[in-house]
Formats: C-alpha cells, sequence, structure tokens
C-alpha cells in the first residue's frame, strides 16, 4: 500500500486569512462597483472634453477590476472565498454618483471621483487594519491606492483650474 501525503490547499493562519478577507472584501466589492459605474460614465458622457474623459474612463475601468481581481485573489489564495456577485455587490456597496443617463463631463467627473472616494477610504481602512495581520495583504492594499489616486488625479486635473 502506498501511503500518499497531502498538502493543505493554503499554509495561512486561519486567523490572518479571515482578517485579510474582512479587510479585504469592502475593497473587492467596492472595486466592482466603481468598474461597472465607470463604464455607465464612460457610456454617457457628452461634452467637448468627450474623446478624453471617454478614453480615461476606460483605464479607471481597467485600473478598478485589475485591482478587485488581486484583492480577490489574495483571499482565495488564503483559503477563503469572496462573493462578488452582482446583487452582492450592489447590496454591499454604497449607491453610486453617477447618472442612469447623459452627462456633461464635468458633472460626471465629479460623480465619479465621488465614488473613486469611497473605495478609497475602503482601501485606506484595509491598509490600516492589515498592518497588524497581514503585510503581503496591506501591500495590494497599498498598490490598488496607489492606483485609484493616480486615476483619481487624471480625472481632477480636468477639473482644476
Amino acid at each position: 500500500m502506498t501511503k500518499t501525503n497531502t498538502t493543505p490547499a493554503t499554509a495561512a493562519n486561519p486567523d490572518v486569512a479571515a482578517a485579510s478577507a474582512q479587510f479585504l472584501t469592502p475593497v473587492v466589492l467596492g472595486l466592482q462597483a466603481l468598474a461597472v459605474n465607470g463604464k455607465q460614465a464612460h457610456w454617457n458622457v457628452r461634452g467637448a472634453n468627450f474623446i478624453a474623459i471617454h478614453e480615461l474612463l476606460d483605464t479607471v475601468v481597467a485600473n478598478a477590476q485589475a485591482g478587485a481581481d488581486q484583492a480577490a485573489e489574495r483571499i482565495v489564495a488564503l483559503g477563503l472565498p469572496i462573493d462578488a456577485r452582482v446583487g452582492t455587490v450592489a447590496g454591499k456597496t454604497p449607491a453610486t454618483a453617477v447618472p442612469a443617463g447623459f452627462t456633461q463631463w464635468d458633472a460626471l467627473i465629479r460623480n465619479v471621483i465621488t465614488d473613486m472616494d469611497a473605495v478609497i477610504a475602503d482601501v485606506q481602512a484595509a491598509i490600516d487594519g492589515l498592518d497588524e495581520f497581514d503585510l503581503t495583504s496591506q501591500d495590494i492594499a497599498i498598490g490598488i491606492k496607489e492606483s485609484l489616486e493616480k486615476d483619481r488625479w487624471f480625472l481632477f486635473a480636468h477639473l482644476a483650474e
């Protein structure tokens, strides 16, 4: 008879995994909402700066999706599932500031920045909370914050005088 050794799916401490998931889950959900609502803004932007804002919003969406993927994959790598289905995202994130219809570019930028600020607050909470539990997860949150703040700056630059 051959003896088979199995390796656990993760070497993570269950307490570390739970803490990381607690802090990263709101980040995943917020970024998923930002991606969906950013695409809504992308389709409905109007005005003189249309093409610049239209294309910039694609970058915001892509970066939000990438950040959500990174944070979600960290949770899964630690051995826990993530629920980021549309209904979960809608039920656990604040209402978007992005309107449903056509919107002038300057108002739309303000709306998207409002949504981004809510996600940035969750990311900062994750950075602060993860300092005590999991520095690897904290590094992921720091990278996500860097990307969000850069995209926010690019959007805000269109409004600055």
